[in-house]
């Protein structure tokens, strides 16, 4: 949309701080008062919406949209929230693995196995991992685990880890990243280990890389470092 406001301010309320736009409180989605918890984060925001250029474009504020489904859908709907991220551990991206070519199979085991390592020494569960086209069933005790773990959560690190998991394909890397175990930069290394290989197969370097995957590179970059900042100014 247009920009249609001039001056972007806070000020604060019961539960933290407003952001305004020229004195009006900035309303979620579901039509609630954006309110940040603490001034650091309300200053943040500010930021956000003070950057914007003639456009208004929700994409380059990470920091609004993780705190617009804090608000409008943790906190009324995390438990069915909570479903939905739990059915990723056995579709979990870490444990499919290729055989062929053996690089590629060289750079997963590079880039994921130290994250099921992570895994096993939290909930004391090693997960199976496969090569064949056959889904994976973990068992019963580890989904019990992760399930109590997520439950664990505070509704901050929640709200990142339901971005998180869906993002990289992978409940592993998203506990991990909600943990603060995984940095933004070991998420993008993870996520996009076979793109990465085949970036230095095809030479993007000297080519240049492909126009979608490189969408996909910044988009999720911009994501994964406005989540660990939503998590650092809780």
């Amino acid at each position: 949309m247009k920009r249609f406001y001039k001056m972007v301010s806070f000020k604060e309320e019961p539960g933290g701080y407003a952001i305004c736009l020229d004195g009006r409180p900035v309303k979620t989605p579901a039509r609630h008062t954006l309110i940040a918890p603490h001034q650091a984060m309300a200053e943040a925001l500010q930021a956000e919406w003070a950057a914007q250029g003639d456009e208004v474009k929700p994409e380059s504020m990470p920091l609004t949209q993780l705190l617009n489904t804090h608000i409008d859908k943790v906190r009324e709907g995390r438990g069915e929230m909570e479903a939905l991220v739990l059915k990723y551990l056995d579709t979990d991206l870490l444990c499919y693995r290729c055989e062929e070519p053996p690089e590629v199979a060289t750079v997963q085991n590079e880039h994921w196995n130290k994250w099921l390592d992570w895994f096993e020494k939290i909930f004391e569960e090693r997960l199976e991992t496969t090569s064949a086209l056959a889904a994976i069933k973990h068992p019963a005790s580890a989904h019990e685990k992760v399930a109590a773990h997520v439950k664990s959560l505070d509704d901050a690190q929640f709200t990142v880890l339901q971005m998180a998991v869906p993002l990289s394909g992978s409940l592993i890397l998203g506990l991990a990243f909600a943990n603060g175990a995984a940095s933004p930069d070991q998420m993008m290394d993870a996520m996009f280990a076979e793109e990465n290989y085949k970036g230095i197969y095809y030479k993007e370097d000297q080519y240049g890389p492909d126009p979608l995957t490189e969408k996909k590179r910044i988009a999720a970059k911009r994501d994964l470092e406005g989540a660990a900042r939503f998590l650092a100014l809780q």
